[in-house]
C-alpha cells in the first residue's frame, strides 16, 4: 500500500506546475522584443501572461471532469463550467439540449453582439474519447508537460478560446466585437441525424465572415484545409451452396470472392489519387451474418465447405472536394456494378463531414495570423499538408464562412491514448497569438473576408 504521505498533494503538483510555465513563459520572447505589436497589443500579451497561472488551473479542472461523448452528464458538467467563465467576461450564453434528438449531450454557445471589423466564430469541443469507466481520468502535471484525458484534444484549446477572451476584456477592446462561441458536446462520436447535430454550429457559421478552429497546433503551420469524410457499407451475396461447385456456371464465385474483387478494384483504380482515400475497416462474410452499423461491430458463422452467401463491408472515404467525393463514388458505383458469376453488389453512401478546402480567403487569413505569429517573436506559418489532418467541427462552417483557419490549439502529443500531453508554454503561446488575431480581425480599419 503507498503510504499517502508521499504522495504529492493537488496544491503541489500544480505550485511545480506553476514553476515550469512561468519559467517557460521567461525564456520564450520577452514583451519587449515584440517590435510590431501596438502599445495596446502590448497590454493584451502581458494579460495573456499574467492569467497563465489561472488558465492551467482551469485546464485542470476541465479535463478532471470526465466528458466521454456518451457520458451525457460529464459533457453537460464541462459545458457548466466554461459557460459559467463566458458568463464572467460579459458574453450570453445557452445550451442546446442535444439528448433526445441525436442521443448527444449538447452544445455550449457563447455570444457577444457587435458591429465592429469582421464577425469571427470561434468553434471547439468538449467531449473526449475517452468513457466514463476509463481508467485514464486524471490531470497531472510531469515537468512541463500536462498530461490527461482531452489535454490536447481539445480541452486545451477551449481554454485557449476562453482566456482570449478575457484578455481582450480586461485589456478593455472586446466591447463592439462581434463575436459567437460554439463548442460542441459530440466531435469524437457525432450525433445523428447530422443535419439536427450541427444545425447550431451552420448557422452560426452562416453569421460569420471568419471562422477559428482550436484543435491541436502543428509548429509552423496553421490548418487551411481538411478532408472531408464520409462512410460507405457494400453488401455482396452469392450462391449457398456446397464448395465443391464454387466457379461453377450453377454456383458461381460467392459473396467473398465478390467482395473481394470490388475491394481490389478500388485499390487498383483509386488508391493513386492525391488526398483520396478509402479504408474498409470492418469486413464481415460467412454463411449467416449479423452486422450492427452503430456499433461497428460484426459476427458471422459458416463451415469451411460451404460458399458464403453474404458479406458486408463498412469503410470511410476521405476527400478534399465535394466535387472529388462525388467523381470517387460514381467510380465505386461502376466497379460495384460489374458482378462475378452468381454474385450479387451493392453499395450505400453516408454523408458525415464535409470537406475544408483550401482557397484564397483562408490563405489570405493565414497570412494575417502569420504576421500575429512573426510580430508575437515567433515563426511564420505555412498552410498544412490536408492529406495529414483528418475531418473536424471546422469542416461544417468552412464552406458557408467567409474564410477559416484550424489548428490553432496548443501542442501536445498521443492525443486519442492514455498518455495525452500538452506542452505547458504553448497554452500562453496559443492563447497569445488567438487574443492578438482576434482584436486583429475586430478592429474597425481590420480587412475583410
Amino acid at each position: 500500500m503507498t503510504d499517502q504521505t508521499t504522495q504529492p498533494t493537488r496544491e503541489t503538483t500544480m505550485k511545480n506546475a506553476r514553476a515550469a510555465l512561468f519559467a517557460a513563459i521567461a525564456a520564450m520572447s520577452p514583451i519587449g522584443a515584440h517590435a510590431e505589436l501596438t502599445d495596446v497589443e502590448k497590454q493584451i500579451v502581458a494579460i495573456v501572461d499574467a492569467n497563465a497561472d489561472e488558465a492551467l488551473t482551469f485546464l485542470g479542472e476541465a479535463v478532471s471532469i470526465n466528458s466521454g461523448t456518451m457520458n451525457h452528464d460529464g459533457v453537460k458538467a464541462v459545458g457548466d463550467l466554461f459557460g459559467q467563465a463566458f458568463r464572467d467576461i460579459g458574453l450570453q450564453t445557452e445550451w442546446i439540449d442535444q439528448r433526445e434528438k441525436t442521443d448527444r449531450a449538447g452544445h455550449l454557445i457563447a455570444r457577444q453582439a457587435g458591429d465592429r471589423g469582421n464577425r469571427v466564430l470561434l468553434i471547439g469541443h468538449l467531449d473526449t474519447v475517452f468513457p466514463k469507466d476509463s481508467d485514464f481520468q486524471s490531470f497531472s502535471i510531469e515537468g512541463d508537460r500536462a498530461i490527461g484525458p482531452g489535454v490536447s484534444d481539445m480541452k486545451g484549446g477551449d481554454v485557449v478560446v476562453l482566456f482570449a477572451l478575457k484578455a481582450l476584456r480586461e485589456a478593455g477592446v472586446l466591447d463592439g466585437a462581434a463575436i459567437e462561441v460554439v463548442f460542441t458536446g459530440d466531435e469524437e462520436k457525432t450525433g445523428k441525424p447530422i443535419s439536427e447535430a450541427r444545425n447550431a454550429l451552420i448557422e452560426a457559421a452562416g453569421r460569420a465572415d471568419v471562422a477559428l478552429n482550436f484543435e491541436g497546433g502543428e509548429r509552423g503551420a496553421a490548418v487551411t484545409g481538411r478532408r472531408g469524410s464520409s462512410s460507405w457499407i457494400l453488401k455482396t451475396s452469392g450462391e449457398r451452396r456446397h464448395s465443391s461447385g464454387v466457379f461453377s456456371e450453377w454456383v458461381g464465385a460467392g459473396a467473398a470472392f465478390e467482395m473481394a474483387r470490388i475491394l481490389n478494384e478500388f485499390y487498383e483504380e483509386l488508391s493513386d489519387e492525391e488526398y483520396l482515400t478509402f479504408n474498409p475497416g470492418v469486413v464481415v462474410a460467412g454463411t449467416d451474418v449479423k452486422y450492427d452499423e452503430a456499433q461497428n461491430r460484426g459476427a458471422s458463422s459458416g463451415k469451411t465447405n460451404v460458399v458464403a452467401q453474404t458479406a458486408i463491408v463498412h469503410g470511410d472515404l476521405r476527400f478534399i472536394t465535394e466535387e472529388q467525393k462525388q467523381k470517387a463514388r460514381a467510380r465505386m458505383r461502376k466497379i460495384v456494378d460489374k458482378h462475378l458469376p452468381k454474385t450479387g453488389a451493392e453499395i450505400e453512401f453516408v454523408d458525415s463531414y464535409p470537406a475544408m478546402t483550401p482557397n484564397d480567403a483562408n490563405a489570405k487569413l493565414l497570412g494575417v495570423l502569420s504576421e500575429v505569429s512573426v510580430d508575437l517573436g515567433g515563426e511564420a506559418l505555412a498552410a498544412n499538408d490536408p492529406g495529414r489532418r483528418g475531418a473536424a467541427d471546422i469542416s461544417f462552417a468552412a464552406p458557408i464562412s467567409g474564410a477559416s483557419l484550424d489548428g490553432l490549439g496548443v501542442y501536445g502529443s498521443g492525443a486519442h491514448g492514455p498518455n495525452e500531453d500538452m506542452e505547458i508554454p504553448s497554452l500562453a503561446l496559443a492563447t497569445r497569438r488567438a487574443a492578438i488575431l482576434i482584436y486583429r480581425l475586430t478592429r474597425e480599419d481590420a480587412q475583410a473576408f
